[in-house]
């Protein structure tokens, strides 16, 4: 009996490493392995275009950035929208940081909106926006996308889906959301400052600059060259972690 157990587990085995052999060809299993345990490839998002593409509205050291958020302009361009305060321009990342300086009372004009189909800003109040596609938002769970003509908009719904409306409608949406995604974000930002800060304890020179916003953060460690290698994400982690220490 323990000869016949013996015989079935060698036969197990030999099957085994048989069927190894006929996934890999010889010398090539450690290739594969390397390159499976490999990061995949980031796809890009939607909202992203290069930097080319991208209208830079605002002036300074920090125009590429968010003045809310610090989120990199390009990278979420099909979500910009833009206002003047003051006589100055301030771009943002998306509406819902527009509607965060609503909400503390800013006087904004000349508000103004990218149209995905041609990238380029046109007035709020002749954009068509659609609401809740399936398409990822930008600091928001609910997606909103503006286009300059109707019938771009209503091609966009008809396949992503989400609801047809003016910036009045997106706008109202924005706000009634706004406290539960700014919870969100808040809770997204935390977790990334501490990445940061292990970041910048390992990659970067130290600073004892304050800074008013991420934006601003961002800017000077670019600037500066502050610190060595760092991604997009990498830089916004950075960048939380200096503004909020």
């Amino acid at each position: 009996m323990k000869k016949l157990l013996l015989a079935v587990l060698v036969l197990g085995t030999m099957v085994s490493f048989s069927h190894a052999e006929m996934k890999c060809a010889p010398g090539k299993c450690g290739g594969a392995m390397k390159v499976s345990a490999m990061p995949k490839k980031m796809m890009k998002m939607f909202q992203s275009v290069s930097k080319e593409k991208a209208t830079l509205l605002q002036d300074g050291k920090a125009k590429a950035f968010c003045p809310e958020c610090g989120m990199t302009l390009p990278m979420f361009y099909k979500t910009n929208h833009a206002a003047t305060i003051n006589g100055k321009v301030k771009q943002y990342c998306s509406l819902h940081c527009l509607a965060e300086d609503l909400q503390k009372g800013t006087k904004l004009t000349e508000m103004k909106v990218v149209d995905v189909t041609t990238l380029k800003f046109i007035p709020v109040e002749k954009a068509i926006y659609v609401v809740g596609s399936r398409k990822k938002g930008t600091m928001s769970a609910v997606s909103k996308y503006a286009f300059a003509k109707k019938v771009d908009a209503e091609a966009f719904a008809k396949a992503n889906g989400g609801k047809v409306t003016d910036f009045n409608g997106a706008l109202k949406a924005a706000k009634a959301e706004f406290a539960k995604d700014s919870q969100m974000i808040a809770k997204k930002q935390a977790m990334m400052a501490q990445k940061g800060k292990m970041m910048y304890a390992k990659m970067c020179q130290k600073t004892d600059k304050k800074f008013a916003s991420t934006a601003e953060a961002k800017a000077f460690i670019v600037s500066n060259e502050l610190c060595k290698g760092l991604n997009g994400k990498q830089l916004q982690a950075v960048g939380l972690y200096l503004k909020n220490r």
